[in-house]
């Protein structure tokens, strides 16, 4: 009677798990259950049923891999060092997928006048102004966009050339990927792509919100996508 609980409990287990969206709990229910399997695989008979007791341990431990990679691709200590400061601009994703986009990243100082893209050129390059400011020159008008934006995403989405020209105003801060680079990467890894669509996505639709028609007075405009 006691081993046929011990059945109930393990399959209640699956059961719920399976019913949770959320893959931390939905691991740690599969791992209550393998765990209460095991336990009947021991109990039920005099001799325990060592090839099931195998099977569902080697099941287990798959289960506890996963569950330890989630929670070491959610925890800020493996945050590298370099970025940490800037990681609040990037909180949307796990500390896992900055990690990865990071390491991709050259992180450097840029002069003033420094071109970074030229309208109707290729763009070998993504960056994102951490500080500073840059002038961008579009065919419509020019403005000036400052720290917190991206510079060549529209390019890089799309594989297209510039649409505008965007240059230093200021000696700043920048994170520099290389396009080629991002692209294999992406190609090789889905989770790698997921996090920079969700970086530059967000991006994106802030410049969207924020997007409006030139000032008068000061012929600036608000930021826009490029």
């Amino acid at each position: 009677m006691s081993s046929d609980i011990l059945v109930f409990a393990a399959a209640t287990t699956f059961v719920l798990g399976y019913l949770i969206i959320n893959q931390v709990a939905l691991r740690i229910m599969l791992l209550i259950g393998t765990g209460l399997y095991i336990w009947y695989y021991a109990v039920v008979n005099d001799t325990p049923l060592w090839p099931a007791i195998w099977a569902s341990g080697a099941t287990g431990l798959a289960n506890l891999i996963g569950l330890t990679n989630l929670f070491v691709r959610r925890s800020k200590w493996i945050l590298p060092k370099r970025d940490v400061d800037i990681y609040p601009a990037f909180s949307a994703l796990p500390p896992g997928d900055f990690r990865k986009l990071m390491l991709l990243a050259r992180r450097d100082k840029y002069n003033k006048d420094r071109v970074l893209t030229t309208i109707g050129t290729a763009v070998p390059d993504l960056y994102y102004v951490i500080s500073g400011a840059v002038d961008v020159q579009k065919q419509d008008g020019n403005f000036t966009m400052h720290s917190g934006n991206f510079v060549g995403e529209v390019a890089f989405l799309t594989n297209n050339e510039a649409s505008a020209s965007v240059v230093m105003a200021e000696e700043g801060e920048l994170l520099c990927w290389d396009v080629t680079q991002l692209r294999a990467r992406a190609e090789r890894d889905v989770r790698f792509r997921l996090a920079l669509d969700a970086m530059i996505s967000l991006d994106l639709a802030r410049k969207v919100a924020q997007a409006g028609a030139p000032k008068e007075a000061s012929g600036d405009s608000q930021e826009v996508a490029m």
